[in-house]
């Protein structure tokens, strides 16, 4: 069998999903793991500095995605249309990886170290598509809002999307964005 280093990697990720669905994530460690993927624990490090990290293998990929996607967007493009375009390119990362991404939501959801480290990750997210809108000239106030916002509707729609696999995470994520502009009707002046 094949040991590159991605093919390692997909391999420790799918074992410590398995693992932890059969047996929890706080009775896992990284020697079954890395036994479970037919590998050494000294592999399982060189990939994964944590057995919580193993499960968020994909934030750089997301992220830079995600970053390039508001950096590339039309000029004349309103920041949360750019979002959702940014955050449609990022959908088709999770479309493709639906079989493990459904499992993985559970099993982070269970699981408070993991819901911790999905916040870290977040956060650590939400600031670099902040960053990359501030540089479009976005004032600092509203990048945040705004990062945040569509990070919190890009979630809902990813959820739903689990949920309810009928319709694709696209057309959650149109409706979440849809959804947004509808939540951004003007406030009557109160009298």
């Amino acid at each position: 069998m094949p040991r590159s280093g991605e093919d390692a990697r997909r391999r420790l990720q799918q074992a410590a999903l398995d693992l932890y669905r059969e047996r929890g994530f706080d009775q896992t460690t990284t020697a079954e793991i890395a036994a479970r993927a037919g590998l050494n624990e000294r592999t399982f490090f060189r990939h994964f500095p944590d057995k919580r990290e193993v499960l968020f293998g994909g934030e750089a990929e997301l992220r830079a995605t995600l970053v390039e996607g508001v950096v590339d967007a039309p000029d004349d493009l309103p920041p949360l249309a750019l979002l959702l375009r940014a955050f449609r390119k990022a959908g088709e990362i999770f479309e493709a990886n639906r079989s493990f991404c459904e499992p993985r939501a559970a099993v982070i959801a269970a699981t408070p170290a993991l819901r911790e480290r999905e916040l870290a990750k977040a956060d650590s997210i939400t600031a670099a598509i902040a960053e990359a809108l501030r540089q479009r000239g976005i004032g600092d106030r509203l990048a945040g809002l705004a990062a945040q916002t569509a990070w919190a509707a890009f979630h809902h729609a990813a959820q739903t999307w689990l949920d309810d696999p009928a319709e694709s995470l696209d057309a959650h994520l149109r409706q979440a964005f849809d959804d947004l502009g509808a939540l951004c009707a003007p406030i009557p002046a109160s009298r």
